[in-house]
Protein backbone atom coordinates (compact mmCIF):
# COMPACT_ATOMS: atom_id res chain seq x y z
CA UNK A 1 0.00 0.00 0.00
CA UNK A 2 1.33 3.21 -0.81
CA UNK A 3 0.04 6.52 1.48
CA UNK A 4 -1.72 8.87 -0.16
CA UNK A 5 -1.68 11.98 1.50
CA UNK A 6 -4.74 13.97 2.56
CA UNK A 7 -5.68 17.05 3.82
CA UNK A 8 -6.52 16.94 7.71
CA UNK A 9 -9.74 16.78 9.15
CA UNK A 10 -9.09 19.69 10.79
CA UNK A 11 -8.38 21.90 8.47
CA UNK A 12 -8.27 21.74 4.50
CA UNK A 13 -6.19 24.70 3.96
CA UNK A 14 -3.54 23.75 6.11
CA UNK A 15 -0.13 22.25 5.41
CA UNK A 16 -1.00 19.25 7.41
CA UNK A 17 -2.15 16.37 6.00
CA UNK A 18 -2.70 12.53 7.31
CA UNK A 19 -1.90 9.44 5.50
CA UNK A 20 -3.77 7.06 4.10
CA UNK A 21 -3.87 3.84 2.70
CA UNK A 22 -4.90 3.39 -0.89
CA UNK A 23 -3.93 0.38 -2.85
CA UNK A 24 -1.27 0.70 -5.40
CA UNK A 25 -1.63 -2.62 -7.29
CA UNK A 26 -0.49 -1.42 -11.07
CA UNK A 27 -2.59 -3.35 -13.49
CA UNK A 28 -2.20 -4.41 -17.08
CA UNK A 29 -5.32 -3.11 -19.42
CA UNK A 30 -4.79 -5.93 -21.93
CA UNK A 31 -4.41 -9.08 -18.96
CA UNK A 32 -6.89 -7.27 -16.47
CA UNK A 33 -9.99 -9.41 -15.51
CA UNK A 34 -12.97 -8.94 -17.96
CA UNK A 35 -16.26 -7.40 -16.59
CA UNK A 36 -19.66 -8.78 -17.55
CA UNK A 37 -21.66 -5.67 -18.65
CA UNK A 38 -25.10 -4.93 -20.42
CA UNK A 39 -22.92 -4.15 -23.95
CA UNK A 40 -21.65 -7.86 -23.85
CA UNK A 41 -18.11 -6.59 -25.21
CA UNK A 42 -14.71 -7.17 -23.37
CA UNK A 43 -14.56 -4.54 -20.72
CA UNK A 44 -11.95 -4.30 -17.61
CA UNK A 45 -11.95 -2.31 -14.25
CA UNK A 46 -8.85 -1.11 -13.80
CA UNK A 47 -9.36 0.83 -10.89
CA UNK A 48 -12.62 1.08 -8.71
CA UNK A 49 -12.75 3.33 -5.41
CA UNK A 50 -15.85 4.91 -3.66
CA UNK A 51 -15.09 8.20 -5.75
CA UNK A 52 -13.71 7.06 -9.08
CA UNK A 53 -13.68 4.19 -11.64
CA UNK A 54 -11.40 3.25 -14.37
CA UNK A 55 -12.39 1.31 -17.57
CA UNK A 56 -10.85 -0.36 -20.23
CA UNK A 57 -13.15 -1.43 -23.25
CA UNK A 58 -12.08 -3.07 -26.32
CA UNK A 59 -14.07 -2.93 -29.55
CA UNK A 60 -13.88 -5.68 -31.92
CA UNK A 61 -14.47 -5.26 -35.38
CA UNK A 62 -18.21 -4.40 -35.70
CA UNK A 63 -18.95 -4.06 -32.10
CA UNK A 64 -21.04 -1.23 -30.45
CA UNK A 65 -22.04 -0.33 -27.21
CA UNK A 66 -25.29 0.20 -26.50
CA UNK A 67 -26.69 3.66 -26.78
CA UNK A 68 -26.62 4.57 -22.87
CA UNK A 69 -26.74 7.54 -19.80
CA UNK A 70 -24.17 8.09 -16.95
CA UNK A 71 -25.16 9.89 -13.74
CA UNK A 72 -22.16 11.78 -14.01
CA UNK A 73 -19.64 13.33 -16.19
CA UNK A 74 -17.20 10.60 -18.23
CA UNK A 75 -13.98 11.37 -19.72
CA UNK A 76 -13.11 8.62 -22.56
CA UNK A 77 -9.11 8.33 -23.78
CA UNK A 78 -8.86 6.49 -26.89
CA UNK A 79 -5.49 3.99 -26.82
CA UNK A 80 -6.01 2.70 -29.81
CA UNK A 81 -7.69 2.17 -33.14
CA UNK A 82 -10.15 4.54 -34.85
CA UNK A 83 -14.05 4.71 -33.73
CA UNK A 84 -17.03 6.23 -33.41
CA UNK A 85 -18.47 8.47 -30.57
CA UNK A 86 -22.06 9.65 -30.56
CA UNK A 87 -22.79 11.78 -27.81
CA UNK A 88 -26.43 13.85 -27.64
CA UNK A 89 -27.02 14.75 -31.30
CA UNK A 90 -23.30 15.12 -32.45
CA UNK A 91 -21.51 11.78 -33.73
CA UNK A 92 -17.35 11.92 -34.73
CA UNK A 93 -14.97 9.70 -35.72
CA UNK A 94 -11.61 9.27 -33.05
CA UNK A 95 -8.43 8.12 -32.94
CA UNK A 96 -5.79 7.17 -30.40
CA UNK A 97 -4.40 10.07 -28.01
CA UNK A 98 -8.25 11.69 -28.20
CA UNK A 99 -10.11 12.48 -24.71
CA UNK A 100 -13.38 12.76 -25.18
CA UNK A 101 -15.60 14.02 -22.74
CA UNK A 102 -18.82 12.76 -22.20
CA UNK A 103 -21.58 14.85 -19.78
CA UNK A 104 -23.60 13.73 -17.30
CA UNK A 105 -27.39 12.05 -18.29
CA UNK A 106 -26.80 13.13 -22.86
CA UNK A 107 -27.39 9.27 -24.42
CA UNK A 108 -23.55 8.56 -25.66
CA UNK A 109 -22.45 5.29 -27.62
CA UNK A 110 -19.07 4.27 -28.67
CA UNK A 111 -18.78 1.92 -32.05
CA UNK A 112 -15.81 0.23 -34.61
CA UNK A 113 -16.44 0.29 -37.74
CA UNK A 114 -13.07 -0.36 -38.52
CA UNK A 115 -11.00 -3.60 -39.66
CA UNK A 116 -9.44 -3.25 -36.21
CA UNK A 117 -9.77 -3.59 -32.91
CA UNK A 118 -10.88 -0.42 -30.94
CA UNK A 119 -9.86 0.29 -27.44
CA UNK A 120 -10.58 3.43 -24.72
CA UNK A 121 -9.91 3.56 -21.23
CA UNK A 122 -13.05 5.69 -19.35
CA UNK A 123 -12.76 7.45 -15.97
CA UNK A 124 -16.01 8.30 -14.24
CA UNK A 125 -16.48 9.47 -10.88
CA UNK A 126 -17.34 13.20 -8.04
CA UNK A 127 -14.79 15.92 -9.25
CA UNK A 128 -12.19 16.54 -6.83
CA UNK A 129 -12.94 19.24 -3.90
CA UNK A 130 -10.58 21.86 -5.09
CA UNK A 131 -11.07 24.80 -2.59
CA UNK A 132 -8.19 23.95 -0.76
CA UNK A 133 -5.97 24.59 -3.94
CA UNK A 134 -8.14 28.29 -3.77
CA UNK A 135 -6.96 28.59 0.07
CA UNK A 136 -3.48 28.45 -0.91
CA UNK A 137 -3.63 30.55 -3.90
CA UNK A 138 -5.04 33.10 -1.57
CA UNK A 139 -2.08 32.80 0.99
CA UNK A 140 0.79 32.89 -2.17
CA UNK A 141 -1.03 36.06 -3.48
CA UNK A 142 -1.99 34.48 -6.44
CA UNK A 143 -4.83 34.71 -8.35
Amino acid sequence: MWAARQPSAASRTSDIVESKEVNNEVVNAREADLTQNPHQVKASRLGDTEHAQVVHITLEPGESLKKHVTPVDVFFYVLEGRGIVEIGEDTKEVGPDMLIPSPARIPHRWSNRSDKPFRVSYRQGSAPDRSHEVAVRDRLGQQ
